[in-house]
């Protein structure tokens, strides 16, 4: 399966101006590299301007959804969507949409792990739905958002449900750019997993963003990577065969002895 991803520098507080940059990033990719799959960064239709996300936020995706679909059948590809600022009922979500080559809806996800030091609880409501896999290409995946990185149980639980890759969408800060790349090392040996992650570049209220997105293959063998803080894309081929073999070879799943773990 051939990935595009999108290191993206979002335009902070302009949806419409990142919807146009993220229009004609998928149509040069699908003119020049023809991927199967591109992947978008977090909070890409706002960027983290919280304190302005009422009047920014999409509505229960009435704007974003079809954006995305159209771009999916289009083109004929799958689109992981990063993930935008979002009300529905009475709160603000951080959500993640999926779509096929059909241009339908396959996925949505809420990020459940609200980043204190960001003053994301202030601003943003945790989602509520367990960690779950989906499939394209009769392939099955998972996603995550930035900060659920950080929470190994989460990922744990997606990769026991069978996925193969797990994408991780984020706009992860340059401060703690470290943390950014062993913890994906740690989760894609730790699950047997590909990782393929889509971060931000650009800088938001003072925040650097890392970039350094990556795609990790099940053994924990860097296979691409961004450029430190820039705008950028990441081009790769990932061999789903490398997971079955990894998970004969070494067995993880099989020497587990959950019931010794407690809670």
């Amino acid at each position: 399966m051939k990935y595009a991803i999108y290191q993206m520098d979002v335009v902070v507080a302009d949806p419409q101006a990142n919807r146009e940059k993220i229009k004609n990033w998928i149509e040069t990719q699908v003119n020049e590299n023809k991927p199967d799959t591109v992947v978008l960064p977090e909070m890409w239709n706002a960027g983290y301007a919280l304190d302005r996300l009422n009047g920014l936020a999409d509505n229960n995706g009435e704007t974003t959804i079809p954006f995305l679909s159209d771009l999916a059948k289009k083109h004929q590809i799958n689109i992981i969507g990063g993930s935008i600022a979002n009300k529905k009922g009475n709160g603000i979500y951080n959500t993640s949409y999926v779509f096929n080559r059909e241009g339908e809806l396959v996925h949505q996800y809420d990020k459940m792990h609200l980043v204190p030091m960001l003053d994301e609880p202030k601003y943003l409501n945790g989602g509520q739905s367990k960690g779950a896999v989906f499939e394209l290409d009769n392939v099955k995946m998972g996603i995550v958002i930035c900060y659920d990185l950080r929470f190994p149980e989460l990922m744990r639980a997606i990769a026991l449900q069978g996925a193969e890759v797990i994408h991780i969408v984020a706009q992860w800060p340059t401060a703690r750019k470290d943390h950014w790349k062993f913890l994906q090392y740690a989760r894609a040996i730790e699950n047997q997993c590909y990782i393929i992650s889509a971060n931000s570049s650009g800088t938001c209220n003072g925040t650097d963003f890392a970039g350094e997105s990556m795609v990790i293959n099940p053994s924990g063998e860097l296979v691409a990577s961004g450029h430190p803080e820039t705008e950028t894309t990441i081009n790769a081929s990932i061999d789903l065969t490398k997971v079955a073999e990894i998970r004969k070879n070494i067995p993880v799943f099989k020497s587990r002895v959950p019931n010794l773990y407690g809670e």
